[in-house]
């Protein structure tokens, strides 16, 4: 038998559109804390946690912020962008390249953004752990794994920090709040981190715009789950 909190996340999950029309209605700041919080309570590698949130809700910031957006969404609209995905149909398509010029072009009346960043922690050599490597994953395995080193620590970082972006997303949802994840800025990541006063040496992994709907949340369109589940094996 489904508990009613188990009904309710589903629910929650299985109506959670990515909303881009946001009334300019500011949201309380208890609410928003209570969005991070909800993304601290996501996993993270080593249970480091070494995430950082940037919260943006001043008017001036937005205003600077603007023009790096639409250029960050013209550019994807003009690449990426210009092709129809494979799941959806020509006139989905269009209704959702339109929220997202909507959402460029009222950019500054957007409540507030989230800025989930990381930090690895740095390694330091160790003898011993590299040893125990060896053994375990031959010189071979090694070499394969130095080999594909930058990926493996990219993968780390996004690890520690998109479980807690799902927190968020979900706990928007579930306060009847307005929110979709991108990550259009990193096409211009040097300039927002500047913009914003993020240290160099932190990586950034999106930007959230949060608000109440100016839509209505309503059943996602996801492919067919035997479409996407192998069983034992591929």
């Amino acid at each position: 038998m489904t508990s009613p909190v188990t009904a309710d996340l589903f629910d929650t999950m299985a109506t959670m559109r990515a909303m881009r029309r946001l009334s300019a209605e500011p949201v309380p700041a208890e609410l928003l804390e209570k969005l991070v919080q909800a993304a601290v309570y996501g996993p993270s590698g080593h249970n480091a946690q070494d995430y950082q949130y940037v919260l943006v809700t001043d008017r001036e910031v937005m205003t600077r912020l603007a023009p790096l957006w639409a250029r960050c969404v013209d550019a994807y609209l003009a690449s990426a962008g210009r092709t129809v995905p494979a799941p959806m149909d020509e006139g989905a398509y269009e209704r959702m390249r339109a929220a997202i010029e909507y959402q460029r072009d009222h950019f500054t009346d957007i409540p507030a953004l989230i800025i989930p960043c990381y930090r690895s922690p740095k390694g330091q050599a160790d003898l011993d752990g590299l040893r125990g490597m060896v053994a375990t994953l031959g010189t071979a395995g090694l070499g394969r794994l130095a080999a594909r080193g930058g990926r493996f620590s990219l993968l780390a970082e996004a690890s520690s920090v998109y479980p807690g972006i799902q927190n968020l997303l979900l706990a928007a949802r579930g306060l009847g709040l307005g929110a979709n994840l991108t990550i259009w800025h990193l096409l211009l990541e040097r300039e927002w981190k500047a913009a914003l006063g993020i240290p160099s040496d932190i990586h950034t992994f999106g930007i959230i715009p949060v608000g109440w709907p100016l839509g209505r949340f309503g059943p996602v369109r996801r492919r067919p789950l035997a479409d996407v589940l192998h069983r034992d094996r591929w």
